[in-house]
């Protein structure tokens, strides 16, 4: 049988694609271990729209129990975490997680905007102990 990425990872929202000026904003919380799927690997994906001014840096959070979180440290990541500015306009950026942790989320600190920029962020999910992954 052909494998199939539909069956071994998830995509999953954690920032809303929205317009983003001055200050942080942390996303929606995604569990790793959702519907017992146990996955074992994930990778933060940003896509941005129109970036017009500031920076907007986006940094991949974890946590052991959905409550206490962190920044994932440099050696838990493949790749660097981005520092949008206004020349990123509609690009993508893919950074891989290596770490232990249960739970993710995506978070994002803008500055120096006037009018900010436009941008989202998924985790994608894979690699569960159990296949196929639950899409429900």
């Amino acid at each position: 049988m052909r494998q199939s990425l539909y069956n071994v990872a998830r995509a999953k929202a954690s920032l809303a694609i929205a317009l983003r000026t001055n200050g942080t904003v942390n996303g929606t919380t995604v569990d790793l271990h959702e519907n017992k799927d146990a996955s074992r690997s994930a990778m933060l994906i940003v896509q941005t729209g129109t970036i017009t001014d500031g920076t907007h840096a986006v940094v991949l959070q974890e946590s052991d129990d959905n409550s206490a979180w962190g920044t994932v440290a440099a050696s838990d990541l493949q790749g660097v975490a981005p520092s949008i500015v206004a020349a990123d306009d509609d690009a993508l950026f893919e950074v891989g997680y290596k770490g232990s942790k249960r739970y993710l989320r995506a978070s994002v600190t803008t500055s120096g905007a006037t009018t900010g920029g436009t941008l989202g962020a998924v985790i994608l999910r894979a690699f569960p102990r159990r296949t196929p992954i639950a899409h429900s």
